[in-house]
């Protein structure tokens, strides 16, 4: 009987062959934690009597929710993880962005990895296929001192993604389909394999959106299998071996579901569930008051060159707002190079540097009462924005930037050549 993708990256880590439904103790490639949690793991290492890293050059701590701080506590919180960093020598990111995007970007991340993080959003890296998962703060503390964590092998659904994308319609619409299709907890603890015809047409870009957003189903991880397109994006970012893991074709999964996607209209999240879905036509003309083009899984360099194309030459309806926060540094200084900077200027949009505003860190663009923002972010949850009385539309970022063209919710299709 074959073995699924996360079973054989287990299996790697653990020293062994392991089967899905197993608990197993597996050795950690890379950590990274962040400052929202203040940082409660930092706290749990000493008083767990951690006086050492397990490995310092497998830690990356980022200063990314808050940043540049906004308050006391945020400056008490940043104060202790340059303090930590700086006594354990590990690597602190500070002004470069996303933490997610840094982890990827800066090559810390390699197929086949085990990486842990404390965040949610860890699922991204197995857009180069990584076993990635979010961990709260006392097990990152352990796997600080030790390396090492405990995990139950999950089962995996393999989700296989057909046909070709029409014209206007991205990775971001599949994935909230696929979400809507699913549930918010229609993949809870389980490994989501994602593959199909239209998967390998994505770029680096695109398949980190899917695999970000494979949490909102309740995924403990997510994957797409290396190929040509992540072997070009890695180049240059890691001096490492490069030793990619495949399914079996015989592999066992706990459910197969194909997609596709050939007719797949622009696809929105409704207020306030990520799985609350529904397709352009029907939401469109919905008035709102403002645009997002922000977070780990909406502001990357794709993202950016999708939303320039439509704003370019236009402006954006008086009385809008239309706020970008590229996910790094790197990002930014492309989107630079590239002139998309200064279309979202002359668009009227308002640009913020790299990190978690807009989407959950800093009060940064917090909506008014009675606002409703379109965003390219993972999350549309009540109070999301800091604003309880506030409604969030979740889209892709072609979505957004028609959308703040006409103060509605609007089909970017209208806007293709």
């Amino acid at each position: 009987m074959g073995m699924t993708l996360v079973e054989k990256i287990l299996s790697n880590h653990v020293g062994r062959s392991v089967k899905q439904g197993e608990f197993v103790l597996a050795t950690i490639d890379a950590t990274m934690s962040h400052d929202a949690n203040r940082p409660l793991a930092i706290d749990a290492f000493y008083d767990m009597g951690g006086t050492t890293l397990f490995n310092p050059d497998r830690v990356v701590m980022a200063l990314e929710h808050n940043y540049p701080a906004l308050s006391d506590a945020h400056i008490v919180s940043h104060q202790k993880i340059r303090t930590f960093c700086k006594e354990q020598k590990c690597r602190l990111y500070e002004g470069e962005g996303i933490g997610h995007s840094i982890m990827m970007e800066k090559g810390h991340v390699l197929p086949g990895d085990l990486v842990v993080a404390t965040d949610s959003h860890t699922t991204t890296y197995g857009a180069v296929g990584a076993f990635a998962s979010g961990i709260g703060s006392t097990d990152m503390a352990v796997a600080l001192m030790t390396g090492k964590l405990w995990f139950l092998v999950p089962e995996t659904i393999k989700i296989n993604v057909m046909g070709t994308l029409p014209a206007g319609v991205s990775s971001k619409d599949i994935i909230l389909y696929v979400i809507h299709k699913m549930t918010a907890d229609g993949a809870t603890y389980k490994a989501v394999h994602f593959g199909g015809t239209a998967i390998g047409t994505l770029s680096m870009d695109a398949r980190m959106t899917m695999t970000n957003m494979a949490v909102e189903m309740g995924a403990k991880v997510a994957f797409i299998e290396p190929d040509d397109v992540t072997f070009d994006w890695l180049k240059n970012r890691t001096a490492k071996t490069i030793s990619p893991v495949y399914a079996d074709p015989d592999a066992v999964y706990a459910d197969l579901i194909d997609i596709d996607v050939s007719k797949l209209s622009p696809f929105i999240a409704k207020p306030h569930r990520v799985d609350n879905g529904a397709s352009i036509e029907d939401v469109e003309g919905t008035p709102i008051h403002q645009g997002n083009i922000v977070s780990c899984t909406g502001a990357r360099l794709d993202d950016l060159r999708i939303a320039a194309a439509i704003l370019k030459g236009k402006k954006i309806l008086e009385g809008q707002r239309l706020v970008i926060v590229p996910s790094s540094r790197e990002v930014f200084k492309a989107a630079l190079n590239e002139g998309l900077i200064s279309i979202f200027v002359e668009s009227g949009g308002i640009i913020g540097s790299p990190s978690c505003a807009g989407c959950s860190g800093q009060k940064f663009a917090t909506p008014g009462d009675g606002d409703v923002v379109i965003s390219t972010a993972n999350r549309n949850f009540l109070g999301r924005l800091g604003n309880s009385k506030a409604s969030i539309y979740l889209a892709s970022p072609a979505t957004v930037a028609a959308s703040v063209l006409n103060g509605k919710i609007t089909d970017p299709r209208r806007y293709l050549k």
